[in-house]
C-alpha cells in the first residue's frame, strides 16, 4: 500500500513566529511534523510514500533525501502552482493505481492506528472512506453528513456557525480506491472537501466516513501549533493507538 502526503502549505499563519519555513518542516517534540507522519506510516508497514512540494521544496528534500534513513521511499512532486489537495493526488495518478492508498493532509498532527479505517473501507466496498473527528469549531472545517452506516450524505465546506448540523468533520485522513482518479480533471486546482467529494456524493458514488480512535490536532496557527506541542511534551499523544511518538 502506498500512502500520499499533502506537504503544500505555505505556512502563512505561522510566520508570525519568525520562521521562514514549510508548514510541513514546523518542529514538534523536536522533529519537523512530517517525520511524524513517516515513523506513523512506517509503523504500519507503509513504506512507500508520495509527497507534494511547493514552498521551499529544498528544505523539506535536503532533510529527508530519498527517505531511506527513515526506512521508507519517498517520491517527491514539485508543484510550481498550487493544485489543491485533490489535483495534487490527480497530478501523481500513475503512482496510485495498483490499488488502495492511503491520502494524509500534512499540517495535522496525527495518532491512529490505520487498520479499523482500512477494515470499514473493505467490508462497505468503498471508493473514498473519510476518517472524521469530533471539533468543538466545526464551522470551521468540512462538516460531513452521513446515514447510519455511514454513507455519506453531504460535505459543508466551513458552514456558517448558525448552519452547523453535526460537530464530526473531516479529519484529513483518507482510504481511497484508484476509480476515484477518475473523477478527478487533471491540471486544474481541485480540493477534495470542495469540489471531488460533494461530486461523488451527488453522482450516488460509495463514498462513506468513520470516526476512529485518533488524535487529530491542525498546526495551522501559533496557537494551535503551540497546543500540538503541549500535548507533545505532556504525553496526550501517547493515550491513542498509531505507533511511536
Amino acid at each position: 500500500m502506498k500512502a500520499f502526503i499533502l506537504a503544500a502549505g505555505l505556512g502563512t499563519r505561522l510566520q508570525s513566529l519568525g520562521v521562514n519555513l514549510p508548514k510541513i518542516m514546523m518542529s514538534v517534540g523536536g522533529q519537523p511534523l512530517l517525520q511524524h507522519h513517516v515513523r506513523l506510516l512506517r509503523s504500519h508497514g507503509i513504506t512507500e510514500l508520495i509527497v507534494n512540494l511547493h514552498h521551499l521544496p529544498e528544505v523539506v528534500t535536503d532533510y529527508f533525501g530519498d527517505g531511506s534513513r527513515f526506512g521508507v521511499r519517498i517520491t517527491w512532486s514539485h508543484e510550481t502552482e498550487l493544485l489543491g489537495t485533490a489535483g495534487a493526488v490527480k497530478r501523481m495518478e500513475a503512482q496510485l493505481r495498483g490499488g488502495t492508498f492511503l491520502v494524509l493532509y500534512g499540517d495535522n498532527l496525527v495518532r491512529l492506528d490505520f487498520r479499523p479505517l482500512l477494515e470499514f473501507h473493505r467490508k462497505r466496498e468503498a471508493e473514498v472512506t473519510v476518517a472524521l473527528f469530533e471539533s468543538d469549531e466545526p464551522w470551521t472545517a468540512g462538516v460531513v453528513e452521513t446515514n447510519a452506516a455511514g454513507r455519506v450524505t453531504g460535505f459543508v465546506e466551513k458552514p456558517d456557525r448558525d448552519a452547523v448540523t453535526s460537530n464530526l468533520v473531516n479529519a484529513g485522513v483518507y482510504a481511497m480506491e484508484p476509480a476515484v482518479l477518475d473523477a478527478i480533471p487533471a491540471g486544474v486546482f481541485q480540493d477534495f472537501g470542495k469540489d471531488v467529494f460533494p461530486r461523488l456524493v451527488q453522482q450516488n458514488r460509495a463514498v462513506y466516513a468513520m470516526k476512529p480512535v485518533a488524535y487529530i490536532q491542525d498546526i495551522g496557527t501559533p496557537e494551535r501549533l503551540a497546543k500540538a506541542q503541549r500535548d507533545f511534551e505532556f504525553g496526550v499523544l501517547n493515550r491513542y493507538p498509531g505507533g511511536p511518538t
